[in-house]
């Protein structure tokens, strides 16, 4: 299956950067590597969040036929990695929008927001649901992990909350990048819980490789960093765990993708930003090269140059090596699959309970070169719709909250509420 044209134009429509500032402090990926090992297995994660954890509204606003609660509590992952998450971030926040009727029981969905927008919670009630989006970007891709273990810890305040206060049953979806996150956050949860993942898959890594996003992303600061700090190369790649397919051995895999995508975005390969050089960087490229086998200037092999010169020329030669790309994309592939591959976190209670929506031609969320949910979540359904990913999510919402309902009344059937 081809990769949707809309989703391609829509990319070049588009002119948010991903991952200015890059890979983010090389302790703070160490730190939240660690911790994704514990919050990867349910088991250990049992006591992480009390069951009365404190949450509280601040503001409710009364309308026709609903409330809408506004909500907030600090974020359970600055207890356990203090400082790691931005101050703004500290206190997370959601929105609640309660019907004042129930139609039967009082059913939940927990919505997580896609790429720019900001947390939120909404009822099973799809005609209660209220856009709430706010323009946002990751700064550094550690931002993106920093962020998964937040939402993954605050998906369960809200469900014990949502329990406490007799919501029953509870669930959770989100689109996109929000679709991830859900799913993340119910590998974490020790009970049967409805979750519909729209237009994401298994692993995030796809998409900042090889997806139309890729494209977005910075990586000339990416590939600068990752040649001058010997930290990531050498002490990180350590922390990651292997799950299911070996990220450091991509090679012509991975470039064959980047370059049907480069094709498609009509960048032929002399164009590219994030791979080739200036002349000017090929020229002082060569120069450094040069001075670095002879010796010095004049080829005798004296050393005319300070330490703190010769320590830049190494450091334009490490810049300049041509694998520099490929390696960093790499890196990139690994560390996403370290914190969202969803084979490195527990299968949830009951897979019979996921139902998957994805587009078939969506080229933002390629399915190519990674594993399927149905092989690490055997049990779950896929719904596939026509086209790719701009498409569905602007015309089959209908389709999504199809999909929700069902989830749910599978759920009520399995597991009746007892009195």
């Amino acid at each position: 299956m081809g990769v949707s044209r809309l989703d391609v134009f829509y990319r070049r429509l588009l002119l948010t950067k991903l991952f200015i500032g890059g890979w983010g402090k090389p302790e703070d990926l160490k730190r939240i590597f660690e911790f994704r090992k514990i919050i990867g297995d349910r088991d250990k994660c049992k006591s992480l969040v009390p069951m009365n954890y404190p949450v509280y509204i601040n503001k409710t606003e009364e309308h026709s036929e609903c409330y809408i609660h506004d909500g907030f509590f600090i974020s359970p992952l600055e207890h356990f990695i203090p400082g790691i998450l931005p101050p703004e971030a500290v206190k997370a926040r959601f929105q609640f929008i309660v019907p004042k009727r129930w139609q039967k029981n009082k059913p939940v969905c927990i919505h997580l927001a896609g790429t720019g927008d900001h947390v939120r919670l909404l009822t099973f009630q799809p005609q209660y649901s209220l856009n709430f989006k706010v323009r946002s970007s990751l700064k550094n891709v550690s931002d993106l992990f920093v962020m998964g273990g937040a939402l993954i810890l605050e998906s369960t305040v809200l469900l014990h909350w949502l329990e406490r206060q007799g919501y029953w049953p509870v669930g959770m979806t989100g689109i996109s990048m929000g679709g991830y996150m859900a799913s993340l956050a119910v590998t974490n949860w020790p009970k049967p819980i409805p979750l519909i993942p729209c237009l994401s898959w298994s692993t995030a890594s796809s998409v900042f490789t090889t997806g139309v996003l890729s494209k977005a992303v910075n990586w000339r600061e990416l590939e600068k960093q990752y040649a001058i700090n010997s930290v990531y190369e050498e002490e990180i790649i350590n922390l990651l765990e292997y799950c299911g397919a070996d990220s450091f051995k991509m090679g012509p895999e991975l470039v064959k993708n980047v370059d049907s995508f480069e094709h498609l975005l009509g960048l032929p390969g002399a164009d590219r930003a994030s791979v080739g050089q200036s002349p000017k960087d090929r020229g002082e490229a060569e120069a450094v090269q040069g001075l670095l086998v002879d010796g010095g200037p004049d080829g005798t092999g004296n050393l005319h140059a300070s330490n703190t010169l010769l320590a830049k020329r190494t450091d334009s030669a490490k810049w300049c090596r041509p694998s520099l790309h490929r390696d960093s994309m790499s890196f990139m592939k690994g560390v996403m699959d370290e914190c969202t591959h969803m084979a490195n976190f527990s299968v949830p209670v009951d897979t019979s309970l996921i139902i998957v929506v994805q587009a078939k031609e969506d080229a933002y969320v390629p399915r190519t070169g990674v594993l399927s949910l149905q092989e690490i979540w055997p049990g779950c359904e896929v719904r596939y719709l026509n086209g790719g990913h701009i498409s569905a999510y602007l015309f089959k919402q209908n389709v999504f909250r199809q999909a929700i309902y069902d989830a749910f009344n599978r759920f009520c059937l399995k597991y009746p509420k007892l009195h």
